[in-house]
C-alpha cells in the first residue's frame, strides 16, 4: 500500500472511540464536526465515541457526522484521536494513514516502533511548538492536569485515603501542608497556583530564572519561587507533604529529578503526583497507573501517576482540546500536510514519523534511531 500523498487534501476524517483504560475524552465535538463538514469534509465518528464526554451519537449526526464502525473510522485518510494507539489498534496503522493525536513516544516506545513498522505518518499534539517555545496543543491539557494535581494531592493527604492526615491550608495555629512543585511550565504553574489558593505553603522550582521572573507578578498566597538545583531538591523533598513532578522536555523523556533514596526520606503518608509520567516520569519510583487503580504506595509514600489525568474530567478536557486542535485539523485535511506546514510551520515540530522514518530529534533519541529533517520527510 502506498504512502499517502502528503501534498493532497484529506477528504475523510476518522474519530475512533478511545480504548485506553479509563479514557473518556473524544477527539472532536459536534461543533467541530459542523465546521469540518461546512468545508466539504467527511467526518466519520465511531458509534459511542463521545458518550464518556457527554456527547450522544444523535448530537454528532445532527452536526453532519457519519456514525460508523471502528474499522470505518480508522479507514479514513486522517485519523484524529486523543491518546496513542493501543496494541489492539496497531493493526489499523498503515502507510497511507495520517494520525493526529497525543503520542508521547519517548515514554511509549513500543507505539513508536509500531508506527515505524507500519510506515504511518504521525503528528503528535505534544510536540507542535511555536517559535516562542510554547506548546499550543499541550497547553490546555497541561492546565487541566496541573489543576488536578493539586486537587488529587489534597484528597490523598486525607487520612481515610492513606495520607498523613494533613489539611492543605492548615488552620489557625497549625501550619499548612508543604507542597513542592518541580517545574514551572503550564502544569507546574497551575498546580502551584491552585495549591497556593488552598492556602498551602508552596515551593515552585524551575531551572529558568526568567520563567520564574515572568510568573512573579501573578504570585499569590504562600508561594515561593526558587531556581532549582540538586541541593535544593535534596533539602526540600524530604520536608514535602505533597511533591508534584511537572517537568517536560518536548518530545523527549523526562529527566529523573528525585531518586529512590530521596523518596525513602519522605515522611510516611506523604504524596507524590508525577504528572510527567506520560514522558517517563521525573520521580525514580513512579510507575504509570490508571484512574481505576491510581495509587501505589512505595516506601510509605503514595504515588499517583496516571498517564491520562485530564481523562478524569472528560467534558472539560474534550472542549478544551478541540478548541486548539480544530484549526490544525482544518488546515491539514483541507490543504494536505505538505502545504499545511507552510501556513502553520509549527506543525513541522509535530511531525514524529513518516514512511518508517523518525522526524523529531527527541523521539529519535528515545527510539535509538537517527532522525531525518521533517522537511525531508515531507518530500
Amino acid at each position: 500500500m502506498a504512502v499517502h500523498d502528503l501534498a493532497a487534501p484529506m477528504a475523510s476524517i476518522g474519530v475512533p472511540t478511545e480504548i485506553k483504560p479509563d479514557e473518556q475524552r473524544v477527539a472532536i465535538t459536534p461543533d467541530g464536526v459542523r465546521e469540518l463538514v461546512s468545508q466539504g469534509m467527511e467526518v466519520r465518528v465511531q458509534q459511542g465515541a463521545g458518550l464518556g464526554a457527554g456527547i450522544s451519537d444523535a448530537d454528532y449526526a445532527t452536526s453532519g457526522a457519519l456514525l460508523v464502525s471502528r474499522e470505518q473510522a480508522w479507514a479514513a485518510h486522517l485519523v484524529v484521536k486523543v491518546k496513542e494507539p493501543q496494541p489492539e489498534e496497531y493493526g489499523f496503522l498503515r502507510p497511507d494513514l495520517v494520525l493526529f493525536t497525543y503520542l508521547h513516544l519517548a515514554a511509549y516506545t513500543e507505539v513508536g516502533r509500531a508506527l515505524l513498522a507500519a510506515g504511518t505518518t504521525a503528528v503528535a499534539y505534544e510536540t507542535v511548538q511555536l517559535e516562542d517555545g510554547s506548546l499550543p496543543l499541550l497547553a490546555p491539557m497541561s492546565e487541566v492536569a496541573g489543576r488536578l494535581a493539586a486537587q488529587v494531592g489534597a484528597h490523598l493527604l486525607e487520612k481515610p485515603h492513606g495520607g498523613r492526615g494533613v489539611l492543605m491550608g492548615g488552620c489557625t495555629g497549625v501550619r499548612p501542608a508543604r507542597v513542592v512543585v518541580l517545574g514551572a511550565g503550564t502544569v507546574g504553574w497551575n498546580a502551584a497556583r491552585i495549591a497556593a489558593a488552598m492556602d498551602a505553603e508552596v515551593f515552585l522550582l524551575d531551572r529558568s530564572p526568567q520563567r520564574l521572573r515572568n510568573l512573579e507578578a501573578d504570585r499569590r498566597g504562600r508561594l515561593v519561587s526558587l531556581v532549582s538545583s540538586r541541593g535544593l531538591i535534596e533539602r526540600l523533598v524530604p520536608q514535602a507533604d505533597l511533591l508534584i513532578g511537572a517537568v517536560l522536555l518536548p518530545g523527549g523523556r523526562a529527566p529523573t529529578l528525585v531518586g529512590e533514596e530521596l523518596v525513602q526520606r519522605m515522611r510516611p503518608g506523604s504524596v507524590i503526583v508525577d504528572v510527567a509520567i506520560d514522558q517517563g516520569g521525573c520521580i525514580a519510583t513512579s510507575r504509570e497507573t490508571t484512574h481505576t487503580d491510581p495509587v501505589v504506595t512505595i516506601h510509605g509514600v503514595q504515588h499517583y501517576a496516571v498517564g491520562n489525568m485530564p481523562g478524569a474530567v472528560p467534558f472539560t478536557s474534550t472542549e478544551a482540546l478541540v478548541s486548539v486542535t480544530l484549526p490544525y485539523i482544518l488546515v491539514m485535511a483541507g490543504r494536505g500536510l505538505a502545504e499545511a506546514v507552510t501556513e502553520r510551520p509549527e506543525l513541522l515540530s509535530g511531525l514524529n514519523t513518516v514512511g518508517g522514518a523518525v522526524c523529531h530529534p527527541g523521539v529519535a533519541k528515545a527510539l535509538g534511531v537517527s532522525p531525518r529533517h521533517p522537511m525531508a520527510c515531507l518530500r
